[in-house]
């Protein structure tokens, strides 16, 4: 596999794709969390108000779940017409889509004005949010990626990822403020809408950032190669990304999805279902379990880039792997921590937690990146992430309070953590590294091409 040789960018072309990305992605995961929170705290109230407490939970994480079985067909879709069309075209529609679903759940009438429909139309519109967001991923990832100094891939390309954790602490901030500030009744009433509407004015900031950068000069490479192909081989059509993911990389759509089991499934525990465990089982009121996510994720945002720079020096698989491990042997201490009841050590509990999830989070934007083909990595990287979300971050918080309603207790939600940790290690202990690959020198030939007319030594993307 070829060096890392592709030359640096500007320092400030650079910086400006890394806050058109990081921006872009804070707006949808604030968008994508928020409803998690909301799930967890009020809409059992205003949505399911004739379940009992924790079934009416449950039925607000299962509208939870739906965004996440939505985001594989966004995957599939932003995925092809992303390398067919550009990145950043892709990257403005998904930043529409999703901000217009959350400021349209703001104006949401709840249960009590329209009865079942209500609910109906939440999970309409977190589906919207689940197809925007799938598409969402990737193109923000590769946008940075395929304009990185190569030798500094993992660092630059961990910031789209801090998006994640800067949108936790956007909602979460948001929604605790309202919480301190607002009765439980107003709250229930009125409060919870004002963070959804909120977006709107995000999304308009955010557009206004993404229209500003220019496409991947490795993709706009990738596409004039493409097109002289075309023309040289007139007869010969292009096979769709998807097929050539599938026919070329499916062992790496494999590995990214083994990958993402430990990192999804430890996120949406320590960040949306000890909402549920801390003020149930643990007798922890809301405001202290915001408070403590709040804290966490912005110590979480802090270390991501470090660990994306740690990645450059030893590789994408030593980093991700000691994240994966060390997820697994923190649950149990985790658990315990919150049952003492104490913020000092639900602080302690979540913070730790996730350190460890960024040390996966981090090098997983380059370390994707680096599998794929230039024509397929958009559909490549997007895949293997987002499929694997339906089976991982998606049921993750249902089936944690599902076995808190079961067993009343946190020795099973470790081991599901476990579990998954151990999936993730196998996954990406069978990979290979990819630190020293160059995005813009990556096989395998395009179909499109017939191998007896390319020459020995080119190279295909």
């Amino acid at each position: 596999m070829a060096s890392a040789t592709t030359a640096p960018p500007p320092p400030g072309n650079l910086k400006r794709i890394v806050a058109a990305s990081l921006i872009g992605t804070t707006i949808e995961w604030y968008d994508f969390f928020l409803y998690g929170s909301a799930a967890a705290l009020v809409f059992n109230k205003v949505f399911f108000p004739d379940s009992d407490p924790l079934v009416g939970t449950l039925l607000s994480f299962l509208t939870y779940a739906v965004g996440f079985a939505a985001r594989p067909l966004g995957a599939l879709v932003f995925g092809h017409y992303g390398d067919r069309l550009g990145r950043k075209k892709l990257l403005v529609l998904s930043l529409l889509l999703m901000g217009g679903a959350t400021f349209a759940i703001g104006l949401l009438p709840t249960h009590a004005t329209i009865g079942t429909a209500a609910p109906v139309l939440l999970t309409v519109l977190r589906l919207v949010q689940g197809f925007a967001l799938g598409g969402e991923w990737g193109g923000a990832v590769l946008l940075v990626s395929e304009h990185g100094d190569a030798r500094r891939r993992g660092f630059w390309a961990s910031w789209p990822q801090t998006g994640a954790p800067a949108g936790q602490l956007l909602a979460t901030g948001v929604l605790s403020l309202l919480t301190a500030v607002l009765s439980d009744s107003a709250f229930v009433s009125w409060g919870w809408r004002i963070p959804f509407l909120l977006s709107g004015v995000l999304v308009i900031v955010g557009l206004w950032i993404r229209l500003s950068v220019d496409e991947s000069p490795v993709f706009k490479q990738a596409l004039a190669q493409a097109e002289a192909r075309k023309v040289a081989h007139a007869a010969t059509a292009e096979k769709a990304p998807l097929v050539s993911v599938l026919r070329h990389h499916w062992r790496d759509v494999l590995v990214a999805m083994g990958a993402r089991m430990a990192e999804n499934i430890s996120y949406y525990v320590i960040t949306a279902f000890i909402l549920v465990y801390a003020t149930t089982s643990a007798g922890i009121s809301k405001q202290t379990a915001l408070n403590a996510v709040l804290i966490a994720s912005a110590v979480h945002f802090a270390v991501i880039p470090a660990w994306g720079a740690l990645s450059d020096r030893i590789g994408r698989r030593p980093v991700y792997l000691l994240g994966a491990v060390g997820v697994g042997l923190w649950m149990f201490p985790f658990f315990s921590l919150i049952d003492t009841g104490s913020f000092g050590n639900l602080i302690l509990a979540v913070t730790v937690g996730l350190v460890l999830h960024g040390a996966m989070y981090a090098p997983q934007a380059a370390f994707f990146s680096e599998m794929f083909a230039t024509r397929m990595r958009y559909s490549g990287a997007s895949i293997g992430a987002q499929f694997a979300s339906v089976a991982a971050g998606a049921p993750a918080p249902l089936i944690a309070t599902a076995l808190l309603a079961d067993y009343g207790n946190s020795t099973p939600i470790a081991l599901y953590v476990i579990a998954a940790a151990v999936l993730t290690v196998i996954a990406v202990g069978l990979a290979k590294e990819t630190r020293h690959r160059d995005l813009a020198d990556i096989e395998p030939a395009d179909d499109a091409e017939p191998a007896a007319a390319r020459p020995a030594d080119a190279h295909t993307v």
